[in-house]
């Protein structure tokens, strides 16, 4: 099995920044690519950012392009979410997400989930 454990949620003002964390777990050997994803109030969670572990395949949505950046720390098997410029549209449960593949990243296509950290911007 494999573990995602996400940290760094909190709330910030407009215009601020925030990092999150996502560490993983287990049988990391499974895992090809990772993943964020968010889901704010009465929507569906929607596809932020991907990263092979590798580093040599990325992909970002273009709601957050130039403002939320995706990197990894192979060796320490945790990805990171650098979000800047934050807006209140940005608001919602952050998740992490693993797959053992490099595919659609579509919730459905995930084969591994963390259990979310909250982010709320608001003046």
């Amino acid at each position: 099995q494999v573990q995602l454990v996400e940290s760094g949620g909190g709330s910030v003002q407009p215009g601020g920044s925030l990092r999150l964390s996502c560490a993983v777990s287990g049988h990391t050997n499974t895992v090809y690519a990772m993943a964020w994803f968010r889901q704010a109030p009465g929507k569906e969670r929607e596809f932020v950012a991907a990263i092979s572990w590798s580093g040599g395949s990325t992909s970002i949505a273009g709601s957050v392009e130039g403002r939320f950046t995706m990197s990894s720390d192979n060796a320490k098997k945790t990805v990171f979410l650098q979000m800047n410029s934050l807006k209140p549209e940005d608001t919602a449960v952050y998740y992490c997400a693993g797959d053992r593949a490099w595919g659609y990243f579509r919730p459905t296509d995930m084969d591994y989930w963390g259990k979310g950290t909250l982010v709320t911007v608001s003046s």
